[in-house]
């Protein structure tokens, strides 16, 4: 079992909206840590007791293990979209220990800004302000504001990669999309695009998450079709944007996986095989030859985004659910070094929101869950001692709610486990904090 997590307040979560803005299962990096420094990114308004909108996004750092937090404010950008997928992301490059920002997008021109070289390789030297960065720009440093990609943006997510650090989106709407790919050179300071890693052919992929290790970047994913609906070819269409809009997550199928072994130019299915060349124009589309580890069909309750990890010794960790064995259960379907598939039943699930997988310094999976029905989640953990076979209870919290997102870098390199949550505020039922939860293994 662990111990009760010690838990500090970023600020306050915003009361007025009915879209979760804070803790989202696709924000890859809403919190992370380097270099000895943990950073963490929310929404927050500038006064809570005077203004309801608009929001601003919030960017804290501390030293760790027990820093005090520092929070900066953007006040040049105020966000007033009440929708759940315009969420946060942090990105930092470790050859030039730039910060980077995306923000404020479901399908939308991009909004991204980066600090100067050195805040995050030398916390240090300088004051937590925003003056260290750019101001919002609709374009990655390196390619014009006319490049084509830039102006439908959704889901963005950064990476590390040896010194070099990438970028990632979707184009497209919901069901009609493609997943593009961009590499910041830690050396030059500016980006390079790679090429459209992921198409779909009248469909998207959603994808679970991209992990670099060891010098291969793996990627799993689902599909989701399309349906037609009126008006879905209209310029001014905005239908695909409500929260659960035309094409729904009941068009859902199929667990895919690929990996890279050149940065994401070159991509190989699970066996080993060449199935999209980048350089060369090439895609991985649904077609592709052995992309698909597991074959879910539509309907059968399968998640889009929920979570991936990746172990020590190579193997691909995916959380997701189906009912194809007859209940509604969250399960882990699990990848080994030698590139065998299973999965593993986990339990029952009792509506949406998302979990989360990271791995320890000793390479044990911890999965965080959350209750649909009310304030709580949970934390297992499947042991590397026994393949990750059996799942062991370890904590369950509640006053904390939304989907967990995990601190990856810290757990595997200090024991750390550090979650991104909402929290109740005592006394106030209708007010929740942004708050991180540490957990000493």
């Amino acid at each position: 079992m662990l111990s009760e997590p010690s838990v500090t307040v970023l600020g306050p979560d915003p009361a007025h909206r009915t879209c979760v803005l804070n803790g989202n299962a696709f924000q890859q990096d809403a919190i992370t840590s380097f270099n000895g420094w943990q950073y963490a990114a929310f929404y927050s308004p500038l006064d809570p007791d005077v203004a309801a909108e608009p929001l601003y996004v919030h960017l804290a750092r501390r030293e760790l293990p027990s820093g005090k937090w520092e929070v900066l404010t953007f006040e040049d950008y105020p966000q007033t979209v009440d929708d759940g997928h315009n969420t946060v992301q942090i990105g930092i490059c470790p050859g030039d220990g730039t910060i980077h920002l995306s923000y404020d997008h479901h399908c939308d021109v991009l909004r991204y800004r980066y600090s100067c070289r050195e805040l995050a390789s030398h916390p240090p030297r300088f004051d937590w302000t925003s003056t260290h960065f750019t101001p919002t720009l609709d374009h990655l440093p390196g390619l014009p504001s006319t490049h084509k990609h830039f102006g439908y943006v959704t889901y963005p997510r950064f990476g590390t990669m040896d010194l070099d650090m990438f970028c990632s989106f979707r184009d497209g709407k919901a069901g009609l999309g493609n997943d593009h790919l961009y590499l910041y050179h830690g050396d030059r300071g500016c980006f390079e695009y790679v090429g459209a890693h992921l198409t779909g052919i009248q469909s998207n992929p959603y994808v679970h998450g991209m992990d670099y290790r060891n010098g291969r970047l793996h990627v799993t994913w689902v599909y989701r079709g399309f349906v037609h609906y009126e008006g879905w070819d209209d310029p001014a269409d905005t239908k695909h944007k409500q929260q659960a809009g035309p094409n729904s997550a009941a068009n859902n199928h199929n667990i895919c996986y690929a990996y890279s072994d050149d940065k994401g130019y070159t991509w190989k299915n699970g066996q080993g095989q060449v199935i999209a060349d980048l350089r060369k124009g090439g895609s991985i589309t649904n077609d592709a030859l052995g992309i698909v580890a597991f074959e879910i069909p539509k309907n059968s309750g399968l998640m889009n985004q929920e979570a991936q990890a990746v172990d020590q010794d190579g193997g691909v960790h995916v959380l997701n659910r189906d009912t194809v064995d007859g209940e509604y259960l969250w399960k882990h379907y699990y990848r080994s070094p030698d590139g065998t598939w299973s999965q593993r039943p986990l339990q029952r699930i009792n509506g949406s929101r998302r979990g989360r997988l990271a791995i320890s310094k000793h390479g044990d999976l911890y999965i965080m869950l959350p209750d649909s029905l009310g304030p709580t989640v949970s934390i297992s953990r499947a042991t590397k001692d026994t393949m990750y076979s059996t799942l062991e209870h370890m904590w369950t919290g509640h006053g904390f709610s939304g989907e967990p997102l995990a601190d990856i870098t810290r757990l595997e390199h200090d024991n750390f486990l550090s979650l991104f949550m909402r929290a109740d505020v005592d006394g106030a039922p209708a007010k929740k904090n942004a708050v991180v939860m540490d957990f000493k293994l």
